[in-house]
């Protein structure tokens, strides 16, 4: 299992994120954080943990990239696992979390596993109840995903040689939007995944995150799903606009009233 952290001025947060993922449950791991050029210590602080633990690998960008997409790619590459993890700088991993994702994998037979993921606001305690001995799962498909975006991306676990196939839109353009992008597109090509319905990930809100800005995001959506070309080559047509409609009209239900995805 290779987990991939791309990450950018991160410092702030970075200890904690990285000290959830060496406390999984799950041990058969490696961790690579990729350095987007970062202005503060965030690099510095991955090599005092490489002296501590061999798990623990920095892959540096040559320049800025300006979007978690090439980072990612970057760390995708350069995994030796056979699955792949995503979590970003500043969100918090369930002990467990790894642990109950590859059962799941392993007794759906799917190849991508999400779960759900509740904020963490500014002054609360990064705590996790404890999940039950068996979680709940959804199976998602294509058209769900479609109407509302349901795979947090700190949440995924996807088997490395699917997401080779599909890497993240590094096109600027795409920014915030690259995530969406590409596991849709992985539900084209497995038809389906597994979602555990336990929040193993706390999402940490700031105001300076990527996704502040909600009229940017509906008109970055809409401009994605514009773009968006199914295998068959037919674009969605007029369902871009019914799509970012749903996704946003449920966004605003499970982000402000449940906290959770």
């Amino acid at each position: 299992m290779s987990i991939v952290i791309p990450c950018f001025n991160a410092a702030q947060f970075l200890e904690q994120t990285i000290q959830s993922v060496l406390a999984q449950s799950y041990e058969r791991t490696e961790l690579i954080v990729v350095d987007d050029r970062s202005t503060d210590a965030s690099a510095d602080m991955v090599r005092a943990f490489m002296r501590r633990d061999a798990r623990v690998r920095l892959i540096e960008m040559p320049r800025n990239t300006g979007a978690p997409a090439a980072p990612r790619n970057a760390g995708v590459r350069a995994a030796r696992g056979a699955w792949v993890a995503f979590l970003d700088a500043d969100d918090i991993w369930h002990p467990r979390k790894l642990e109950f994702q590859m059962r799941a994998l392993l007794a759906a037979g799917a190849q991508m596993c999400s779960t759900q993921m509740r904020d963490l606001r500014p002054g609360e305690r990064p705590l996790f109840p404890d999940p039950p001995s068996e979680c709940a799962r959804q199976r998602i498909d294509l058209r769900m995903q479609l109407t509302k975006y349901r795979t947090p991306t700190s949440s995924i676990v996807v088997r490395r040689e699917l997401i080779m196939k599909i890497p993240f839109n590094e096109d600027l353009s795409f920014k915030a939007r690259e995530d969406t992008d590409c596991f849709i597109r992985v539900h084209e090509y497995t038809e389906h995944s597994v979602k555990l319905l336990f929040p193993f990930v706390l999402y940490r809100v700031q105001e300076s995150q990527i996704s502040g800005n909600k009229l940017k995001m509906v008109f970055r959506h809409l401009n994605m799903l514009k773009r968006y070309r199914l295998r068959s080559g037919a674009g969605l047509g007029i369902k871009a606009y019914y799509f970012t409609l749903t996704h946003f009209t449920l966004a605003l239900y499970f982000r402000t009233i449940r906290r959770m995805l």
